[in-house]
């Protein structure tokens, strides 16, 4: 999950670019970049932290142009806190290249080795987004001809980029001297929108990951990037669009309905907060016909993205709704933190529960879904001392039982609090004293009720089904292989940390 923007506007673009990337900060806190463009030459700025981290006045200067890309990361556990992997990408060659990513390459190792030794091509570093601007590169300079680019042949590159990456991928990207490019794959996995702005010079293009980023900055919602779909706008304004591949299907990630994307933003014609709202009302509906036994004195939200389900549950039930738990809105979510440690430590950081509103109750918690079971057991623990009686505790997702591999930092088994266990295991292992979990059937409901023109979802962390249909049990080992190192080494990193600190201290 990262966040990424792209803009053709007719007066400077980096403010514009800081501005949307705040709003998409949520999406990713490890690093952020812009690149805009100005008389044939790129400019950038990009580094580890979170956007208002990165860029100070000086670094804003220097980033002129009225055409730029902007991302946020959002690492996986395990990889790598660098600057070197901080998007966006460059490449110099057939033209100058820069590009943005969000999502997975399912067949990034095989396209590296490609790349190597039959197009001539060198990665620097472990980022799949590097690979696939390569392979965008390579499929641009075999469609050209004398070095001409036209928007056939950049839809033509496109094609061939389809044709050769598996995976998820939202793209940015701009070349240099021509314009901005931006494609989805062809199922439609992570999110990608765009929408204009009129102005007195013209008309201005942003497209981003979520719809929110274009509301903040006055641009009108046009629609989502189709699945396979490539748009493309030229430094004069031009708008082209191409639909890239023969069968596209759209089949979006279910997970950013329930977690990933603010709820104040629609994806493929869903508002993300109406599908929360309609989650709290199929878990009403569960309890008040299988669960009346539950004697509930009240429903507490965890905050944030829980809160719209969490409202109108207690509303259908008419139980009392409570706000239990005060958020410290300058610790970053844990669900995207790199490390468990680190993870567990942050959950006490970040909320802190008000005795008022626990002491002597039942008590109805709810959240928008457990992975880890990390931050659920905290809070449970956390509401036992505050004085609840009993800890009902309701997940607005089903159980997630097997690995993300399309964008999302939850890919081995081993982390998953629900491999191999029941609800009612999962209910003992947090320290609730009952659990209930939406249905998968009725999760999709929830959706497809906004909007009943989408119906397929991807939703392999909940049914183990991969849309792509590439992913074998020998991937799913291998990657589990290369995360479990990979958390070991930051382990080790996060400990010299902390040895080092309580030396300084010393």
């Amino acid at each position: 999950m990262c966040g990424i923007l792209g803009i053709v506007a007719k007066s400077p673009a980096n403010q514009l670019l800081y501005d949307g990337l705040l709003m998409l900060q949520h999406r990713g806190q490890d690093a952020s970049g812009i690149v805009t463009a100005h008389e044939n030459t790129f400019h950038m700025h990009k580094g580890c932290g979170m956007v208002r981290d990165v860029f100070r006045t000086r670094n804003m200067r220097t980033i002129v142009g009225n055409m730029g890309i902007g991302h946020v990361r959002y690492p996986t556990a395990g990889s790598a806190s660098s600057s070197a992997e901080a998007q966006p990408f460059y490449v110099n060659s057939p033209f100058g290249v820069v590009l943005a990513h969000n999502g997975n390459l399912t067949n990034a190792a095989q396209l590296n080795r490609e790349l190597f030794r039959a197009d001539l091509r060198h990665v620097n570093t472990n980022s799949d987004s590097e690979v696939l601007l390569n392979v965008l590169a390579h499929e641009l300079q075999g469609s050209t001809h004398n070095y001409q680019l036209d928007p056939a042949t950049i839809f033509a590159a496109v094609t061939g980029v389809h044709q050769r990456c598996q995976g998820a991928y939202a793209v940015v990207a701009m070349i240099a001297g021509y314009g901005l490019l931006a494609f989805r794959d062809p199922y439609g996995i992570r999110p990608l929108v765009f929408g204009s702005m009129e102005t007195d010079q013209g008309t201005e293009y942003l497209v981003a990951s979520e719809s929110v980023a274009l509301d903040i900055l006055g641009f009108k919602l046009i629609r989502d990037v189709a699945p396979g779909e490539a748009i493309f706008i030229d430094e004069g304004g031009n708008f082209y669009s191409k639909q890239c591949v023969n069968s596209p299907t759209l089949n979006p990630c279910i997970f950013e309905y329930v977690y990933l994307a603010r709820p104040d933003s629609m994806i493929d014609g869903v508002s993300v907060y109406e599908t929360r709202l309609n989650m709290g009302e199929s878990l009403a509906d569960k309890i008040s016909k299988d669960m009346r036994h539950l004697d509930i004195d009240v429903v507490i939200p965890i905050p944030d993205s829980s809160r719209p389900s969490a409202l109108q549950l207690a509303n259908h039930l008419g139980v009392n709704f409570r706000e239990g738990f005060v958020k410290n809105r300058y610790v970053g979510r844990t669900f995207i933190m790199p490390g468990q440690q680190l993870r567990r430590k942050s959950v006490r950081q970040k909320l802190n529960a008000m005795g008022v509103e626990f002491r002597g109750k039942n008590v109805l918690l709810v959240d928008d879904s457990i992975v880890r079971g990390t931050t659920s057991r905290e809070i449970v623990q956390m509401a036992r001392e505050a004085g609840a009686n009993k800890i009902y505790f309701a997940s607005a997702a089903p159980p997630v039982r097997h690995p993300n591999v399309y964008g999302i930092d939850m890919p081995t088994r081993q982390e998953l609090i629900a491999t191999n266990r029941s609800e009612d295991d999962i209910g003992r292992e947090i320290g609730a004293d009952y659990i209930i979990f939406q249905s998968l059937d009725a999760l999709k409901n929830d959706v497809s009720k906004v909007n009943p023109a989408l119906s397929n979802f991807e939703t392999s962390c909940f049914d183990g089904e991969y849309v792509t249909g590439d992913v074998t049990s020998e991937y799913l080992n291998r990657i589990e292989l290369q995360r479990n190192s990979g958390l070991k080494t930051a382990q080790d990193r996060f400990s010299t940390q902390l040895d080092l600190t309580f030396a300084t201290l010393d």
